[in-house]
């Protein structure tokens, strides 16, 4: 049986680490937007004296945020350990 190295080399750790890392701080910016602007909606709903359903929406930005950031860890992890 022929001995095989089942490693990557090392450029495509370098650049998947980079896509990781751009990912990431896109993923970053996206949340706070995202946050932000249900805030912004919120606010205006209230002045309006609407009641919306916002916190639905809130929590699916929250959502997206917490996968954006278990998603860099658990990718590098078993791209690592691979």
């Amino acid at each position: 049986m022929p001995d095989v190295d089942s490693k990557a080399p090392g450029e495509l750790n370098d650049a998947v680490e980079v896509v990781l890392g751009i990912a990431a701080w896109a993923g970053t910016v996206a949340g706070v937007v995202g946050i932000l602007a249900t805030g912004i909606m919120m606010a205006v709903s209230v002045k309006r004296g609407e009641s919306s359903e916002h916190f639905s929406r809130l929590g699916m930005v929250l959502g997206g945020c917490i996968l954006v950031a278990a998603a860099g860890p658990t990718v590098t992890f078993f791209f690592k350990n691979a």
